[in-house]
């Protein structure tokens, strides 16, 4: 099933000449890759945010309780 936008965007290719829409096709595959790669990483974020927070809360307690030192960047 195709929708009216995308129906109007393949007309509008259809009136190119054949090497501008090779050169269309190759830019919305890159495009379309990346798109999903964000919505991927989305997906992901997502999932590990309860994590996440429970993390932050834990060291937010041990700065609370003293139980937290300063990072040290040359010991990285």
């Amino acid at each position: 099933m195709r929708s009216e936008a995308i129906a109007t965007v393949v007309k509008m290719m259809e009136s190119l000449p054949e090497p501008a829409q090779e050169q269309i096709v190759t830019h919305l595959r890159q495009y379309l890759e990346e798109l999903q790669d964000e919505l991927c990483w989305d997906d992901l974020f997502k999932k590990t945010q309860p994590q996440l927070l429970a993390t932050a809360k834990r060291a937010k307690q041990e700065i609370a309780a003293g139980q937290a030192k300063a990072m040290d960047p040359d010991c990285l």
